[in-house]
């Protein structure tokens, strides 16, 4: 940053600076915690040699709050990825089931929003696909935060819903799939990933989501297809053809990666979760809501009763018990 061109580099300007921040929040909320410990050792120590009931009294629920604090603070000590700093790309895919799966795709969508919204993250929307009557067939967003790929890893995988659908006229029991993909948006990816232009199909089309002036009258939405590997993303929500193409290939990037990474010592699993059919048997996380309130995650069995909870955003949690699987395993 103390170069004398950095503020000219533009984006990649923008992104040290806000990296430079984050980590100066994060090591002064450490330095903010040792001084008070320090300064509570020190009262403990003149309670106890003035023998200072109240003042004892006062330094024991001082430590309370503060094991607390730790216990916070030190959920961060988890993220041991080299992406989990990174800001994330999540996409939401409806299983099998119309209206009910596309539905349930939606619940999840707000269920990571309110997640995210409570980190103070930015969150938009890369691309999105509308079911016929409500919810979403697919949707893509990029979440811009510190360790939001970290936190948001633990989401990766299929999730599946039990409940009496309010679609169903005879107030049936359903079961109902989606599929949650996480990547890491990464600044350097291109050291990383090579893509020749000649195995690129790209398509531009008219954008059909929200956006801004002209986006349903001009060609800007985007569409690229890998065409040795078969992937193709789309982006249709920003301004320009030219960003939603660099969006884009941003994704598609993150996507060469993660298959990267599958052929250096399996770690596909954490770059993007196991990729299946959203279906029987392939769940990672059943959210039962009829005939009991359950929801539990299968690879750690974490669960909480608290359903509400959950769909509001409460995760922390499950993502805990899923870092400290990790973790384990990996020793």
């Amino acid at each position: 940053m103390e170069a004398p061109d950095f503020w000219s580099r533009g984006e990649t300007a923008r992104s040290v600076s806000k990296r430079v921040a984050d980590l100066q929040k994060e090591v002064s909320s450490w330095e903010d915690f040792l001084k008070e410990v320090d300064e509570l050792s020190e009262l403990e120590q003149l309670a106890r040699s003035e023998d200072d009931e109240a003042t004892m009294a006062e330094v024991v629920a001082k430590i309370e709050t503060l094991e607390k604090q730790f216990s916070q603070m030190e959920f961060t000590t988890l993220f041991s990825g080299p992406y989990d700093a990174a800001n994330a790309i999540v996409a939401f895919h409806a299983g099998q089931g119309g209206t009910e799966a596309n539905d349930w795709t939606q619940m999840l969508m707000r269920m990571v929003l309110r997640f995210c919204e409570g980190k103070g993250w930015t969150i938009e929307i890369i691309d999105e696909s509308r079911g016929e009557e409500v919810g979403y067939k697919s949707l893509t967003l990029r979440i811009t935060g510190r360790y939001a790929y970290g936190y948001l890893k633990s989401e990766a995988g299929v999730h599946r819903l039990v409940r009496i659908s309010p679609f169903d006229a005879e107030k049936m029991r359903h079961t109902t799939f989606a599929l949650i993909e996480v990547l890491p948006e990464l600044d350097d990816v291109d050291q990383e990933i090579t893509i020749n232009p000649e195995d690129l199909r790209i398509d531009t089309f008219m954008a059909g989501g929200h956006g801004g002036q002209s986006v349903n009258t001009t060609y800007s939405a985007v569409r690229i297809v890998h065409l040795p590997t078969k992937i193709s993303v789309q982006c249709q929500n920003e301004r320009s053809q030219q960003q939603n193409k660099e969006t884009a290939m941003k994704v598609l990037k993150a996507k060469l990666l993660a298959i990267k990474m599958q052929e250096r010592q399996d770690e596909h699993a954490e770059l993007r979760g196991e990729y299946q059919s959203a279906d029987w048997g392939n769940q990672i996380r059943s959210y039962v809501l009829q005939p009991y309130q359950l929801v539990k995650d299968h690879r750690t069995d974490h669960e909480t009763s608290d359903t509400r909870a959950v769909l509001d955003g409460d995760l922390e949690g499950f993502m805990e018990a899923y870092l400290r699987d990790r973790l384990g395993k990996k020793k």
